[in-house]
């Protein structure tokens, strides 16, 4: 069989290579072509487009960018054609995917969609249009499945993917002494995975830390972003540590966290936390009229209630940061609270092995 998978984005492309060797043990003569990044290409894709080459945020940054998102969109479209694959899996990505499965569908191929849009959260007649274009949905969050039905979309929840890679996780016994740190409380920033959150975010994080000098501040960088991204909380002596974001996470105290699926997985590893999230005001603007959800973190998502603070544009500042995270420190009771919401996320999440399960029933609709 031919895959032709797509991911945007470095959490979209882990997910698309678990799920590409999750197949490749039902399916060991599987090709995989498409668009990714690194991690799908060492699970055994062949690259037509690197996600780094288009990779945009925000509602300003993608239309000042839209001449870019045309030219890949082409390029992915002829290459589908000549590919000729049997399927075409979406990863996430939602914005250039849907516009993927669109062609797609028109020009008789199957569509599936692993991490479908977030259609949800904000204009959800969108959802019509994943009814149209695209044959099977694979949810990862447990309230997606009941939302897509009502728009008859076959959506099917598959567990969400993070567990798959916390359950392969082992922490390094010794983290300290491999990335010289001292023994005082780790309070983890977390900053973002793309370039425009962590230019955002970083400089508030960084003018909180002096607030609390008896803990140490260690961030979690990215080695594909720019080093540069990173100065300004090396110049203020915060150790940044690249790609081992769980193991920061396991022997943290607390963390700050950019809204996104990092707030998730740091629920997952019963870390306090403080979510956190900035933009351009323009972009913010237009999201704000435009969303319809309560919260913006999947920890409060899938909660359906405040288990976790989050700091949003003009409450993002350091008096607030110092406050939620004195609190977390200091308030036992609080503490307490949420990681109690954090068991009831476990609960609701349950323990499937998403890339396992979307990829058996892949493999059935195919035969």
């Amino acid at each position: 069989m031919k895959y032709y998978i797509i991911s945007g984005e470095r959490s979209g492309d882990l997910h698309a290579s678990n799920l590409i060797k999750a197949l490749l043990k039902i399916d060991p003569s599987a090709e995989f072509v498409g668009m990714g990044g690194d991690f799908s290409e060492k699970a055994g894709q062949k690259l037509t487009v690197h996600y780094q080459e288009i990779a945009l945020m925000g509602f300003l940054e993608v239309i000042l960018g839209f001449r870019k998102v045309l030219k890949y969109l082409s390029i992915v479209k002829n290459d589908i054609l000549a590919q000729k694959p049997d399927i075409l899996l979406l990863v996430d990505f939602g914005g250039f995917n849907m516009k993927i499965a669109k062609f797609a569908k028109l020009n008789g191929f199957r569509v599936h969609y692993y991490i479908p849009p977030k259609v949800w959260a904000w204009n959800q007649k969108r959802a019509l249009k994943i009814q149209k274009y695209v044959d099977q949905v694979y949810c990862i969050l447990p309230f997606e499945v009941d939302f897509f039905k009502k728009y008859g979309v076959n959506a099917t929840y598959v567990g969400n993917p993070l567990l798959d890679e916390l359950n392969g996780f082992s922490p390094h016994e010794f983290f300290y002494q491999k990335n010289e740190l001292s023994y005082q409380p780790i309070i983890a920033l977390l900053p973002g995975s793309r370039k425009q959150e962590v230019m955002n975010m970083m400089r508030i994080m960084v003018d909180m830390v002096s607030q609390f000098p008896n803990a140490q501040f260690v961030v979690a960088g990215v080695k594909n972003l720019p080093k540069v991204l990173y100065q300004l909380a090396e110049e203020a002596g915060i150790k940044v540590i690249f790609d081992q974001t769980y193991n920061l996470l396991h022997y943290s105290t607390a963390a700050i966290v950019t809204s996104g699926t990092a707030t998730l997985e740091t629920a997952l590893f019963r870390v306090p936390q403080v979510v956190v999230y900035k933009t351009s005001s323009l972009s913010y603007a237009i999201a704000k009229r435009l969303i319809s959800v309560p919260y913006i973190s999947l920890v409060n998502l899938i909660g359906e209630r405040e288990i976790v603070k989050e700091l949003i544009q003009e409450d993002f500042n350091k008096e607030h940061l110092s406050t939620e995270l004195n609190k977390i420190l200091s308030n036992s009771v609080y503490r307490g609270n949420m990681l109690q919401g954090y068991d009831e996320i476990k609960g609701k999440i349950g323990n499937q092995e998403a890339s396992i399960e979307t990829a058996k029933l892949v493999l059935k609709s195919l035969i």
